[in-house]
């Protein structure tokens, strides 16, 4: 495994960032195809193993049950100084009012909701995991850097929404002499590309840490186009990023992986590593395998040529993931 800079923080991180929405009770929150507990567990430690220290989840997730065993796992898994644990905040985690978004309630209370099912008394990375339009920034910006003077969260981060968006949090913080994002997550892999256009230089020229999250577009970089699994047939959502040209950009994917002789999982996760504002890919895992080979392709190669493969087959795509 390697490590690198999260940003321009002093903070390392392993290049593989192991996403935890897998990990949830399945009759809890909204992904019926989630792992329990005692399936989860085998492929966390597996992860610690393989060197990555680098957990992200989020309090939506499985209604908090992701938190749970996360938490559980690691406390017996791992040392707590040596894992870098990031979680978010801004999903509806009960009806009635301030029961989700990005009030200072809200934030107050979901931090504390968080670290104890966690069972830790810091976050790493505290996100904001959307953008909310009824809160004004400055109560947001405001109540994230007051966790972070209170020792409940160490850095800050944001996930997708416009660069517009993110510049002006950033420009409300330093303005204010408040805590900044160093971190972006963001939909980015083969198939969405749109990132390019204002955000990754955004990031870039900022020093702010890039995590892709979809970094397999949801499974399709791994399979064959027409191929489903019991998670596509109902995913909702999923099926909405993806449109019928992509198709030529897997079969890409998937002729450098047999020339290779390697997964087409390894082919695609190597692009993304190999693009310079990329920090770490989060990379959900259900099998062995996909941890396998999620390892491998931190140590994988592509030529400029097999690059441009995988790159010319792009075509502009809708904004989606905000």
């Amino acid at each position: 495994m390697q490590y690198v800079k999260l940003g321009s923080t002093g903070l390392e991180v392993s290049r593989i960032c192991l996403g935890c929405m897998t990990y949830g009770v399945p009759d809890r929150g909204n992904h019926e195809w989630t792992l329990d507990e005692e399936a989860s567990r085998p492929l966390i430690r597996q992860a610690l193993e393989a060197g990555i220290t680098f957990f992200d989840t989020a309090n939506v997730y499985s209604d908090g049950t992701s938190e749970e065993i996360v938490g559980r796992a690691l406390r017996d898994f791992a040392r707590r100084d040596d894992i870098v644990l990031a979680t978010k905040v801004h999903g509806r985690m009960r009806p009635g009012p301030n029961g989700g978004g990005l009030s200072r309630k809200a934030i107050m209370t979901e931090i504390d909701h968080s670290l104890s099912r966690l069972g830790t008394d810091y976050v790493d990375l505290y996100q904001i995991h959307r953008w909310d339009p009824h809160t004004p920034v400055e109560e947001t910006m405001e109540a994230l850097h007051d966790l972070v003077r209170a020792g409940k969260v160490r850095y800050i981060g944001a996930s997708s929404m416009y660069a517009w968006q993110f510049s002006k949090a950033q420009y409300t913080a330093r303005l204010h002499g408040w805590t900044r994002f160093v971190s972006m997550q963001n939909h980015y892999n083969l198939l969405y590309r749109e990132e390019e256009r204002e955000m990754l230089p955004l990031c870039a020229d900022q020093g702010v840490g890039v995590l892709p999250w979809s970094p397999l577009a949801r499974g399709r970089l791994t399979r064959d186009w027409d191929t489903t699994t019991d998670r596509s047939a109902g995913d909702v959502f999923g099926s909405r990023l993806y449109p019928e040209g992509d198709r030529t950009i897997v079969e890409a994917v998937t002729r450098i992986a047999q020339e290779r002789g390697v997964p087409r999982a390894q082919v695609a996760l190597t692009w993304l590593l190999h693009q310079d504002t990329v920090t770490a890919p989060i990379v959900g895992a259900s099998k062995p395998q996909h941890l396998q080979d999620a390892v491998a392709a931190v140590e994988l190669e592509l030529s400029d040529k097999e690059i441009e493969e995988l790159q010319r087959p792009y075509t502009p795509h809708a904004i989606s993931g905000h």
